[in-house]
């Protein structure tokens, strides 16, 4: 996401400003030897002191806007440590959690750090 510049960006703000932000661009992904056009989600946060306080379910407010790009889906990677969160934003149907799935560039050099 270095030097991206989001299509869409959700904020949430209250009384001592940004609560929680994420942002969606469109890109195309090879899936096998297709490109698929999709909306990629990623710049997602959480101020820490809302942690566990349910604020990230403000995000939901990007699903109509996500609609609105008329891509047949959008995908975001995160690290492992998030799943179980990501997994509960999911779970009325939003979104499924896919495991295990090899995200890599097309780039010969891209930088691993």
């Amino acid at each position: 996401w270095a030097g991206a510049r989001p299509e869409l960006r959700a904020i949430a703000y209250d009384s001592q400003g940004v609560a929680a932000h994420m942002g969606s661009l469109r890109r195309f992904i090879k899936v096998g030897t297709v490109d698929v056009l999709v909306a990629e989600l990623g710049l997602y946060g959480v101020r820490p002191d809302l942690e566990g306080l349910g604020i990230s379910h403000s995000i939901r407010a990007m699903y109509p806007a996500l609609q609105g790009l008329r891509v047949p889906f959008a995908f975001g990677t995160v690290r492992h440590e998030l799943k179980n969160h990501i997994a509960r934003l999911c779970r009325h149907g939003l979104g499924t959690v896919v495991s295990g799935v090899r995200v890599r560039s097309t780039l010969a050099d891209v930088r691993l750090d």
